[in-house]
């Protein structure tokens, strides 16, 4: 339970550090995150804090939604996430507020939440990594075939998690204790050492790291 960001994963560079060596980085846009509604146990049940993020055009929301932002004084949004915080922890925010990149920190771990880019239909080679059969030597049929997906008579059927071709990517994947390289307040843009899942302009979650591993001496 804390508070997290949501953002655009504008794209991939590198910076260096202070030994010269070459660092990559994926460069996130968390700018205007603004609050949308305070969520208390009195009222919900639960306490959390609904997040807005990137524009849309009003004519593209819904009643319900336009009049939900509008009451909060927040301008049409396209993503609405909700973070789950503890109660003591409201009293900082009220609706209409905007959420800073510096909530976190150089150095610090982070869990990164993104859609990866769909792939369409694929084969088993690419969706799961199975060997080509032979190219020649007697093969003229099944060069990228998978292969047997079953036994006879007795079991009768294909079980359940074969796998097989179908279709690849477009699902939601999170990449674990990646390490916020550095943190632009004036541009609010963050910087996450290595990959995350998605496209350009993709959107993307940044929440604290849930496993941590503790450090020696600690």
């Amino acid at each position: 339970m804390s508070l997290g960001l949501v953002g655009r994963k504008v794209g991939m560079t590198r910076i260096f550090a202070e030994d010269g060596a070459s660092v990559p980085v994926t460069v996130l846009d968390v700018s205007n995150n603004r609050v949308a509604q305070i969520k208390t146990p009195e009222t919900d049940g639960y306490a959390a804090v609904q997040v807005a993020f990137g524009q849309r055009r009003a004519t593209r929301m819904t009643k319900a939604l336009s009049g939900h932002l509008a009451k909060a004084g927040v301008e049409s949004s396209r993503v609405l996430k909700e973070f789950p915080i503890a109660a003591d922890q409201l009293d900082g925010f009220k609706p209409g507020d905007l959420i800073a990149a510096t909530i976190f920190e150089a150095g610090q771990k982070v869990d990164v939440t993104g859609v990866t880019i769909g792939k369409g239909f694929a084969g088993g080679i690419k969706r799961h990594h199975f060997s080509s059969n032979r190219a020649s030597h007697g093969n003229s049929l099944s060069h990228n075939a998978p292969g047997s997906i079953g036994m006879a008579q007795d079991p009768g059927r294909v079980f359940p998690g074969k796998r097989m071709t179908g279709h690849m990517g477009d699902v939601t994947r999170t990449v674990q204790n990646l390490e916020i390289a550095r943190v632009d307040a004036e541009r609010q843009l963050i910087l996450v050492k290595g990959a995350v899942p998605g496209a350009k302009n993709g959107q993307v979650v940044l929440l604290p790291a849930v496993k941590v591993k503790a450090k020696k001496g600690a």
